[in-house]
């Protein structure tokens, strides 16, 4: 996965930042926050680990699919991505 170790200062900061929205989530929880602002912040962290995973996946699908040589692992690597966004959408 090249594609993951040549983004990971990148994704590292992504995840840092999901990080500190849930540990600010959590807070917020604590302390009795409106239920709006708990709202908010949960679809902040929401939208955060949806352009993670987005990332994550558009660097697999060119690296592993897109670029594959082998027939049999571009199959292999497409139907494991159609697996994930199928349980990604429930």
């Amino acid at each position: 996965m090249a594609h993951i170790s040549h983004n990971k200062k990148a994704l590292l900061t992504r995840i840092r930042r999901i990080a500190g929205q849930v540990a600010g989530l959590e807070k917020a929880l604590l302390e009795d926050a409106d239920c709006g602002d708990v709202l908010v912040q949960i679809a902040a962290a929401k939208g955060a680990m949806h352009a993670l995973m987005m990332e994550v996946l558009v660097g697999h699908l060119e690296e592993h699919v897109v670029a594959e040589p082998d027939a049999g692992k571009r199959r292999e690597e497409a139907e494991l991505v159609a697996r994930l966004m199928k349980g990604f959408g429930k």
